[in-house]
């Protein structure tokens, strides 16, 4: 009875709105059509996942009528870029962002979270799911097409490849799916995607306007007017016939998705701090060979700054070294690889990136036996010098091949002594990291060729292209890097410029690049014994005053031995990368003023407090300490003004009232 008379309110109210002259009370209005709503939602929880859509959201688009409140679909040629009609109008203090394809609604009130510097971070997941799509959905006879996006084709020299490669397409001309989709179109064969954690649904409503090939997107958030805000942005947007509502607890949702012919081929979670307590849900409910879309926002934790508590979430010790951000990445990956091994799976990392104040990953995750027992070979610990910033992998596990078989040990170690043996000083132990490449090569390429030859199709697409040309740049094999500016402020000398200094190291014989997550960043092969003796190079021409140095400085102990090699610092045309020669978008600059983290939204809604005025209400705390205890004889007592201090005289605080009087009147 509930759900047909929530249902029947909403469609009365559609048809026959209320005069102008007649004004419901914002609050008692919605508030019941809210209630209405989640209890209709409650009441079919325990059914299949169909039933977790919202209550006025149908499960098939719904066909073409010459009301003005119909559904229209989404378009999929350049009107798409047009605004389309819309259903209903704004509630007081409701305001509409666009992002891509969407046009979102949001309450004025911190009701549902949303933060618009994260706008890379969307446009590159529709990137990569786009591709994944066409991927996976090409194995059934799928083809995807993507509005503004050329033909992708082969350019062969020779004659004989010409003829070949015409052979080539004429063949694959004939075999080419039947079938084909776009962005809005519903797929009975495509993907079904999960965004366990969706605030407004964004996200979820640009997947399904810009993603093609996809049957469904179910939006879920634990926020009761969060699902009802996915509602009604779902029927604002035309997307009804893709999209459905769900308010249920997003690991919940997952464990009970864990069957084989349930598990979703996409899963997106993107939660506020750390995603941690979904991961378990996660590696179970994703199908074969999905896709996995983790961000990790607790930067502060993966970095260094808590060790113990990073250890308590993931499994991992984190240290607070000028790696830390690709550390971070690898930490994440080693704790999905753990917990999936738990159900004998095991993940493919496609894409891992660290951007601004998170961290994004994307992997694939499988299932086999035989594979999980190469997890330990994979994972390392980290041993980090404290004086120079020298660090070295100690893997876990060995694995030997002997013949057809496998063999598996035990590592041997350590790989340093109790000191190090640049600077003396003692090492810390960090991790274990996941030790093996972060990315795949050949997806980033397709994904880069997609975003660089279609660049209207997302806002930030300068900047995808600028990192993800980075990445195709980078040492996959080379865990970590060092940066050239603690190189030198080891040392305590002026800074080479990164042209001559990767210029050395290529003399040298060693390979060098640049990293993603780091300005300064330096991936070598190089030992660290080799680094050292460049920076003994350039010290010598740029000399420092070693009479000012203390003789347990590490700079001190370096400065101590000889070079063993003479480095030569003539720039080599090698040296710079592509990436930089073009001068892309590689790292940008800060979008706005206190663009970071946004406030966390709150459950009952309400504006909560500025974190611009909170920020000045804190500063100047630790300016002009007291360090003496008789100053305190100038400030007041708050339990004596109050009437409950109980020291007397002995009271470190004055018990002056006329002094607490001018302080009043101050």
């Amino acid at each position: 009875m509930l759900v047909c008379s929530s249902r029947l309110f909403s469609l009365i109210i559609s048809h026959h709105p209320p005069p102008s002259c007649i004004r419901f009370p914002r609050q008692t209005f919605w508030s019941s059509l809210v209630s209405a709503a989640s209890a209709s939602k409650r009441l079919r929880s325990m059914d299949p996942p169909k039933t977790a859509e919202a209550p006025d959201i149908p499960t098939t688009k719904p066909p073409p009528t010459p009301s003005a409140e119909s559904m229209s679909p989404a378009p999929t040629d350049a009107a798409a870029d047009e605004e389309q009609p819309r259903l209903e109008g704004l509630l007081p203090g409701e305001t509409v962002v666009k992002e891509g394809k969407a046009a979102i609604l949001f309450p004025s009130a911190n009701e549902v979270f949303y933060n618009p510097v994260q706008e890379f971070n969307r446009d590159l997941t529709c990137a990569v799911i786009t591709e994944f799509a066409r991927d996976l959905l090409a194995q059934r006879g799928v083809k995807v097409v993507v509005p503004g996006e050329k033909e992708r084709v082969v350019v062969s020299l020779s004659e004989e490849a010409n003829e070949a490669d015409v052979q080539t397409e004429e063949k694959n001309g004939a075999e080419e799916p039947a079938v084909t989709v776009t962005a809005g179109e519903k797929c009975e064969r495509g993907l079904r995607v999960l965004e366990g954690l969706a605030a407004s649904g964004l996200r979820s409503v640009r997947f399904a306007l810009e993603v093609p090939g996809l049957r469904s997107v179910t939006a879920n958030d634990f926020s009761t007017k969060a699902a009802a805000l996915i509602a009604r942005n779902a029927q604002y947007n035309g997307v009804n016939h893709l999209l459905q509502a769900s308010c249920r607890d997003a690991s919940m949702l997952m464990y009970e998705m864990r069957g084989k012919k349930e598990r979703y081929d996409v899963i997106d979670l993107d939660p506020y701090g750390s995603p941690a307590s979904f991961l378990d849900a996660a590696v179970q409910a994703v199908s074969e060979g999905g896709l996995l879309c983790i961000t990790c926002t607790d930067m502060a934790v993966m970095a260094g700054n808590s060790g113990e508590t990073c250890y308590s979430k993931y499994g991992s010790v984190s240290i607070k070294a000028k790696y830390c951000h690709e550390m971070a990445l690898r930490i994440i990956l080693h704790s999905l690889e753990q917990r999936a091994g738990v159900y004998q799976r095991y993940i493919q990392p496609l894409l891992s990136v660290s951007v601004d104040f998170y961290i994004r990953v994307f992997v694939r995750v499988f299932t086999g036996q035989a594979t999980v027992k190469n997890s330990a070979s994979k994972q390392a610990l980290v041993y980090n010098c404290v004086g120079c910033g020298s660090f070295h992998l100690q893997r876990m596990g060995r694995r030997t091949s002997n013949g057809k078989h496998m063999k598996y040990s035990p590592a041997t170690g350590p790989p340093v002594g109790p000191e190090c043996e640049h600077c003396g000083q003692r090492h810390q132990l960090g991790g274990p990291i996941w030790a093996e490449p972060i990315h795949n090569l050949p997806f980033v390429q397709k994904v880069l060729s997609a975003v660089s030859g279609n660049p209207s199709r997302f806002g930030t697409s300068k900047r995808i292209e600028g990192m993800l040309s980075m990445v195709t740049e980078e040492l996959e094999d080379v865990p970590l890097y060092y940066t050239v500016d603690s190189l030198s402020s080891t040392i305590h000398c002026n800074t080479p410029p990164l042209l001559q200094f990767r210029s050395a190291l290529l003399h040298a014989g060693h390979r060098v690049s640049l990293a993603h997550a780091c300005k300064n960043a330096i991936k070598t092969d190089a030992p660290p014994a080799v680094l050292w003796d460049i920076m003994r190079c350039w010290e010598k021409a740029n000399p420092v005053k070693r009479e000012k140095l203390s003789e347990t400085s590490p700079s001190f102990k370096i400065l101590a031995s000889e070079p063993s090699l003479e480095a030569c610092f003539t720039v080599r045309e090698d040296a710079n990368p592509q990436s930089r020669k073009r001068h892309l978008t590689r790292f940008q600059e800060n979008p706005q003023a206190f663009w970071g983290p946004k406030a966390r939204a709150k459950a009952g809604g309400g504006i909560s407090t500025n974190l611009q005025d909170k920020r000045k209400k804190c500063q100047n705390k630790r300016k002009n300490q007291i360090t003496d205890s008789s100053q305190l004889k100038d400030f007041p007592c708050k339990r004596f003004r109050q009437g409950t201090c109980t020291h007397g005289d002995k009271c470190c605080y004055s018990h002056d009232l006329q002094q607490t009087n001018d302080q009043k009147m101050e």
